[in-house]
């Protein structure tokens, strides 16, 4: 099964338990994203990623460098373990990561949550893959993705429990827009796939048949 396909399952259940006042105040506050055209600013396929170094789930700090002495680097950005669409990005992801493995990719998730919080994302779907604390979006901001959320909707996550300052550890509501980069050795974007609408997600299929082309 597809991303695609799990994710429009999802959107028939989001519609059939929400109510049309908070599905409505959703689309909004997307089509509000995607005409300030954010992505725009997102980095490219020939741009440099910039270099990093993150800690991972138990707290060990990761390098871009050490990660790109390996092989290439999928690079996915998500939202934090609260999103719904995230986790089917991830668990999709993980599905196929032994594949990436086979092929030298380092796959590598990256979130704005603070280590706990990525360590009971990675630990909740079941990841076999590396999982990076970007607290205060600083990797995020360096590749352009960074949005703050429409204060019309704090009140709204609040009430389907979703709390983003107790994941992130700070109040700026502040999210990367969901991405996936993929990196060649010499630290260029190959790939690039970042849309302000949450719902759109790159293939994972796609992904890595793209890495596939970059081992031949």
């Amino acid at each position: 099964m597809t991303l695609k396909s799990q994710i429009d399952a999802f959107e028939v259940e989001k519609k059939a338990n929400l109510s049309n006042d908070i599905l409505d105040l959703m689309d909004i506050t997307t089509d509000k994203l995607i005409a300030a055209q954010l992505s725009q600013h997102a980095l490219k396929v020939g741009d440099t990623l910039p270099a990093f170094i993150l800690p991972n789930s138990d707290g060990t700090l990761v390098s871009s460098h050490a990660l790109l002495e390996k092989g290439p680097l999928v690079l996915s950005f998500y939202r934090g373990g609260w999103c719904p669409y995230c986790n089917l990005e991830l668990r999709a992801l993980n599905a196929i990561s032994a594949e990436f493995a086979a092929h030298n990719a380092q796959l590598v998730a990256v979130s704005p949550q603070l280590p706990d919080n990525s360590l009971s994302t990675q630990n909740e779907n079941e990841l076999a893959y590396t999982v990076l604390s970007d607290v205060e979006n600083t990797l995020a901001k360096a590749c352009g993705l960074v949005f703050t959320l429409d204060e019309r909707l704090v009140p709204v996550y609040h009430q389907l429990g979703l709390d983003i300052p107790k994941a992130n550890g700070d109040n700026s509501y502040e999210l990367p827009l969901p991405a996936t980069y993929v990196i060649d050795q010499n630290g260029v974007i190959q790939f690039a796939f970042a849309k302000e609408d949450y719902t759109l997600r790159a293939e994972p299929e796609d992904v890595l048949t793209l890495v596939k082309g970059l081992m031949k």
